[in-house]
């Protein structure tokens, strides 16, 4: 089978052109290793280009700049370093000897690779209630693609439900596009996500309703109005407290779960971290799972911020190299040291530490 013209050899192949497959690619093709990066959407850069704001830390991890921007360098690198990159092209299928089935339009391929890195992102939650199938009733992804990719605003009223860093940015990108956005309501009694996200929206004017859920939507032909509840500490809806907002846009962002799916066709060993936001593949200090050979990186390997699947990425990139030959194990760890170092800076306070606790976990299970 090796011998057919529809096998595509390659030393390190990555699934997913996110900031964490980016970032792989750069790091394992510094060093010289062959590399064939595969993503099913018509442009590298996943989410990376839905982000207009500006990132915040140090500067290492691109303070101060939009993550568009970012994603427009890491492109820049990977066509300065000549990595193969196969667009438009969704993989199917993972089998021994770590050969991927992948297919383009009408044109099934295998690629067989010495290593692969996974990096396949997330898939938002759904949230069910009664209406929710209404035309203007969409994930947070959808109004970030449709805002900041395409330009096109999704509705003129919003409701936003999920008060996360997902949520309050684009809450706030919203108003940055022209929208009303009428409130933001949030199930549990607190802000689940940055507070310096959350106080652009209070300078705007924006309601944050903790505690609150929407328990119906109404609409003809698409959404009109919605119909916003309070809960009680048992997070029961308490009569007489019912809302209604009219609007022509619900946006949904309620948390996202790891795409391991791969992971789990190759028989990755997995494990449920609420905290990762679901199962994900058990890995070690180099970013490799239980499969020798099989690398993951980013969100599929647990849900966290932009800058942390760019360092997961170089490192699992940069392990790759290494166990290829590629790159000293002296020059190997000096090089990784760095990179745990700075994922170590971004698990910092409340969210970061309960993540690198949850990632620390999963290092052990490794080793048991």
């Amino acid at each position: 089978m090796d011998t057919n013209e529809d096998v595509i050899h390659t030393e390190i192949a990555i699934v997913g052109g996110g900031p964490a497959g980016l970032s792989a690619s750069i790091e394992a093709r510094t060093y010289g290793a062959k590399v064939t990066l595969v993503d099913e959407n018509q442009k590298p850069g996943g989410q990376l280009f839905k982000q207009i704001h500006k990132f915040f830390g140090s500067q290492e991890h691109h303070a101060g700049v939009r993550g568009y921007i970012i994603g427009e360098q890491l492109l820049r690198d990977c066509q300065r370093l000549n990595v193969e990159v196969m667009l438009e092209t969704v993989v199917w299928g993972i089998f021994e000897g770590n050969r991927l089935g992948v297919v383009n339009k009408s044109l099934n391929r295998i690629i067989k690779a010495d290593r692969i890195i996974l990096a396949t992102g997330a898939s938002e939650n759904p949230l069910a209630f009664p209406g929710w199938t209404l035309p203007g009733v969409m994930g947070a992804g959808a109004v970030q693609t449709m805002m900041n990719v395409h330009r096109v605003l999704p509705g003129k009223n919003a409701l936003m439900i999920g008060s996360g860093n997902v949520g309050l940015i684009v809450a706030y990108q919203l108003l940055q596009a022209g929208a009303n956005v009428h409130a933001l309501i949030e199930a549990l009694p607190r802000i689940g996500g940055y507070l310096v996200h959350a106080a652009k929206l209070k300078r705007a004017s924006v309601p944050i309703l903790t505690s609150h859920t929407v328990s119906e939507a109404r609409g003809t032909e698409s959404i009109e109005e919605a119909i916003v509840v309070a809960l009680d500490k048992d997070y029961k809806p308490i009569t007489g407290s019912e809302q209604t907002f009219k609007v022509d846009l619900i946006c949904i962002a309620v948390g996202m779960s790891p795409e391991s799916e791969l992971c789990r066709m190759a028989g990755c060993r997995m494990k449920y971290i609420k905290e990762l936001g679901g199962h994900v593949p058990i890995h070690d200090e180099r970013m490799e799972t239980t499969v020798p050979g099989i690398y993951v990186a980013g969100d599929s390997s647990g849900i966290e911020e932009a800058s942390t699947a760019i360092e997961e990425g170089r490192l699992a990139g940069l392990s790759a190299a290494e166990s290829l030959g590629y790159i000293s194990k002296d020059k190997f760890e000096e090089k990784a040291d760095i990179i745990r170092q700075r994922l170590l800076s971004l698990r910092t306070g409340p969210f970061g530490e309960a993540r690198l606790k949850a990632k620390q976990k999963l290092i052990q299970e490794k080793r048991c």
